[in-house]
Parts: C-alpha cells; sequence; structure tokens
C-alpha cells in the first residue's frame, strides 16, 4: 500500500510531479521506494534502521511541515547501495568506493504523519554525514 506525500518542494534526484508516492518494499521492513515522476530513490524508516539518529529541526523547518510535536514526524533517510547492494537498481547514484549501502543522514526527508507534507531538509550546525556507512544488523 503506497502513501501519497505532498513535497513543495521534490527531494533531491526526484523529478518535479503533483505528489509522491511513498511505498513498502515486500519483505524488507523500514525499507521504501519514494517515486517522483519517472524517477525513484530508496529511503529507511529512521526509527527502524537508525534508532539513535536524533537530528534537531529548527523551529523555522517544524514549522514549514506543520509539525508541532516531535511523534508526527516521520523521519526518513535516503539510501545509496554500494556496489555489494547495487542488484540492477537504477536512479541512485553516489557512493564510490564504498561497498556497502550508504545512508545520507545531513538531509533527510521528513514528513508530517498527519498532512502528509514532507520536505528533503539540510540540517544546520550539525554534524552529520553525507555518506554514512549503514552497518548491517
Amino acid at each position: 500500500m503506497s502513501i501519497s506525500l505532498t513535497f513543495a518542494v521534490p527531494p533531491f534526484g526526484l523529478s518535479p510531479a503533483p505528489s509522491f508516492a511513498l511505498t513498502p518494499v515486500s519483505g524488507a521492513e523500514g525499507l521504501f521506494t519514494l517515486v517522483g515522476g519517472s524517477s525513484r530513490l530508496f529511503v529507511l524508516d529512521a526509527a527502524v534502521h537508525l534508532p539513535s539518529y536524533s537530528p534537531e529541526l529548527t523551529d523555522e523547518q517544524a514549522a514549514g511541515l506543520g509539525l508541532s510535536d516531535p511523534a508526527d514526524a516521520m523521519l526518513l533517510v535516503v539510501a545509496n547501495p554500494g556496489a555489494s547492494g547495487s542488484s540492477g537498481s537504477s536512479g541512485t547514484s553516489g557512493s564510490s568506493g564504498s561497498s556497502g549501502t550508504t545512508v545520507n543522514l545531513l538531509a533527510p526527508i521528513v514528513v508530517n504523519a498527519r498532512t502528509a507534507v514532507g520536505a528533503q531538509l539540510i540540517l544546520e550546525d550539525q554534524d552529520l554525514p553525507l555518506r554514512a556507512e549503514l552497518a548491517r544488523a
């Protein structure tokens, strides 16, 4: 079952579209495809895969999404499969030299779970990597 999301500005790597589909990947808890137009990204639910990841949004960023309660925020991170995880997927790039999957911790996608409005936010004054190696469970 897909969830239709609205972004004022499409996430990096996705084409402009009136709405975006967030669809769970069957058999992979917390892994989703985010599709806009003809482009696709893989995203991970940070609550499932990165439980200690707790970036802080500015008041302006939270207000832009209509977030007044942190519990209403769904936090997603863009995943880039490395050489060992690139089973023919297209539309993702950026893990040069890495053999494992990396995730972008500096620019998460934050979705207001009540309104289905989202944005990819660049976190300010936080020392987080663009390509963090995803540890295997």
